[in-house]
Formats: structure tokens, sequence, C-alpha cells
């Protein structure tokens, strides 16, 4: 069974995702639904987000714990939680399809790093192309939750070291132990703990980390950095220039927002990717 964003409008998304119709929101989506209001009423589940951030989930017909779906070419581990998150985020597809591409430049004897990792469909990818992979996430779940998806994909080589630690301690290890990397890629939140109760404001450790990431390049091969972002104010060209002043001239910048199809022909815009290659 396959994930299918179905339609988007009235600030909410209707999400085919396996055998279940889900509603959650989409706080960009200003537009009217393009599907009936008998479609949307089929939904087996409804997300709630209340004022602090999280929400609440409304169920109009049982659903299991968790189940299966297909997107981007893998099978994941699909379950519900408390945030209003289903365990991947489909506008990532195409930073995927570049992991697996020649593009990336990555393959036997490259090594990748995957920041924010999640549930660690993106550290797949990576590890499709024979790369080493060191996936990094604070919550200890989401490393098990990675582990799980990889589990479900026999395609997937088993070359991806799981880390559960703080950012911006493990990143700074890594260079006083003279670590290097040929891809870095990153997808940081607007606030967030570490591993150990460590607070994380994109405005203020979003330069620094970028700056310790270009320490961390394997000069002797090109270096790519993929930084996507979902925070409100860091458009492309703000991207763009906390990589540049980071990683200096020579580079070259592509940026894009990133989207999910619809059934219904239209896109439904869900943040913002620049990579930069030097």
């Amino acid at each position: 069974m396959k994930y299918e964003l179905l339609d988007s409008g009235n600030l909410c998304k209707l999400e085919q995702v396996g055998e279940f119709r889900l509603v959650r929101p989409a706080l960009n989506a200003f537009w009217r639904p393009e599907l009936s209001a008998r479609e949307w009423e089929k939904a087996d589940a409804v997300f709630t987000r209340d004022s602090s951030g999280s929400g609440r989930w409304s169920f109009r017909n049982k659903l299991p714990e968790s189940w299966k779906v297909e997107w981007g070419g893998f099978t994941l581990k699909i379950k519900p939680t408390n945030f209003g998150h289903l365990g991947f985020f489909a506008e990532q597809y195409r930073n995927w399809e570049f992991f697996r591409s020649a593009a990336s430049d990555l393959g036997e004897g490259k090594k990748a790093l995957n920041l924010f990792g999640y549930s660690g469909v993106g550290s797949m990818a990576m590890a499709e192309t024979g790369a080493a992979v060191c996936h990094l996430d604070a919550s200890k779940g989401m490393i098990e939750w990675g582990r799980e998806n990889l589990a479900l994909n026999a395609q997937v080589p088993d070359s991806i070291r799981w880390i559960v630690d703080d950012v911006n301690k493990f990143t700074l290890r890594e260079l006083r132990r003279g670590a290097k990397y040929n891809l870095i890629a990153l997808d940081p939140p607007t606030f967030g703990r570490g591993s150990s109760g460590q607070v994380w404001k994109i405005e203020d450790d979003l330069p620094k980390l970028l700056s310790v990431c270009n320490q961390l390049r394997d000069k002797t091969s090109p270096f790519t950095v993929v930084l996507s972002c979902h925070s409100p104010g860091f458009s492309g060209l703000v991207l763009e220039r906390l990589l540049f002043e980071a990683c200096g001239k020579g580079g070259k910048f592509e940026s894009c927002e990133m989207t999910i199809p619809e059934s219904t022909g239209r896109m439904l815009p869900a943040g913002i990717s620049v990579r930069y290659t030097l």
C-alpha cells in the first residue's frame, strides 16, 4: 500500500496512508480544497493542533498502532505520534532521489553524515549507494524507528552507524577526532532539545553548526551540504547566505521549495531545501 496526498486546503491536508485516510494540518494551505466535503469526511482520523504546538487525534475508525506504506522507493513503518507526525516527511523524496543519484558523488569509499536524521529514510537512501553513513538523532525512539525501517528494506546495505546524541556535542567531537565526510545532510528543527536536555534554537545554533560541518568536509573530493528547513523566516536566500558564510566562496547553490504532489494535479509546498556543492 502506498502513500498519496489526495487534497489540501483550509489549512489542512487529506492523505491516503496505505489503507487509512488521515487529515492533518497544513498551515500554509490557505486555498480551498479541490475534492468534495464527502471525500474529506471519509477520513479515519483527524489531527488537530493546539496552541502549545502539540495536539490530539480524533479517531472516526479504529487504527492499528502501526502499519506499513511505500513512499519514495522505501517501505516505511507508520505510527501516528502525539505531535501529528507519521514517521516520515513526504516532501523529502527529492532529496532521497539526489542521495541515490550519481550527482551526490556517494558510493563505495565515501562517507555521509545525516544530522537530525529522524526515522532514517535519508540515511537509507545514502546507504543504497554503498557509502558509509552516520545517522544522528537526539531521540532514542527515532533511532529504534530507523532500525525498524532498515529491516523493512532488504535492498539497503547495513552500513549505517546509528548515534543518539546532541548534534552540537557530536559534531564537535567528530571534529576533534579528525573525522571527514563527503556529504552532510541536515533538517534542523526551529526548537528542540538534545539527548541530555540541551536546548537547540535554530537562529542561534544553525550558523555555528554549519561552520563545524564545513570543517568536517573531506577536501580530497567534492563536498556537498544538503540543508532543508521548515522554520518561518528561513527562506532559500537566507539558507544560501548562511551556507556561504560557513563554507566560503567557490561553491554552487541549488535551491528549491520542497513540495508534495497531490492527486488533484496541484503541489503542496512544504519547506525549503538548499544544496551546496564545493
